[in-house]
C-alpha cells in the first residue's frame, strides 16, 4: 500500500515539476501587453472596452476557463449516472435493513423457541 502511495508521488512529482517550470518559462517568454477585443464587429465607438493584459495571462485564464467548461460538461453528463448510482445505493439500503428485520425476528422466534413458556 505504501509502495503505490509513493509512486503515486513520485510520478506526480516527476510531471509537476516540469510543468510548472514550463508555465514559468513561457510567462516569462511572453510579457508583452496584448489588447484582448470582445466586439467582434470593431465599431468605432467600442461597445466593450478592450482589454490590455499580458499575453500569459491571456492564455492562462483561457486555460483555467477550459478546464472549468470541460468539468462542468463532464458533471452535467454523468448526470444520469449519478442518479441511477444514487437509486441503486437506496435500493441496497432498503434490502439491508429488510435482510436486519428479517434476521432479528428470526433470532426472536428461535429464542421463544428455546424458552417456552410456563403456564
Amino acid at each position: 500500500m505504501k509502495k503505490n502511495l509513493l509512486t503515486k508521488k513520485l510520478v506526480a512529482w516527476l510531471l509537476l515539476v516540469p510543468f510548472c517550470i514550463l508555465l514559468i518559462v513561457f510567462a516569462l517568454a511572453n510579457r508583452q501587453i496584448v489588447s484582448v477585443q470582445f466586439d467582434p464587429f470593431m465599431s468605432d465607438p467600442a461597445l466593450i472596452r478592450p482589454i490590455e493584459a499580458p499575453l500569459f495571462l491571456v492564455v492562462y485564464f483561457m486555460l483555467i476557463i477550459g478546464v472549468v467548461l470541460g468539468g462542468l460538461a463532464t458533471w452535467f453528463s454523468q448526470g444520469k449516472q449519478r442518479k441511477q448510482k444514487r437509486h441503486w445505493r437506496s435500493e441496497a439500503k432498503k434490502l439491508q435493513n429488510q435482510q436486519e428485520l428479517e434476521k432479528q425476528s428470526s433470532d426472536q422466534n428461535s429464542q421463544l423457541n428455546q424458552h417456552p413458556a410456563i403456564l
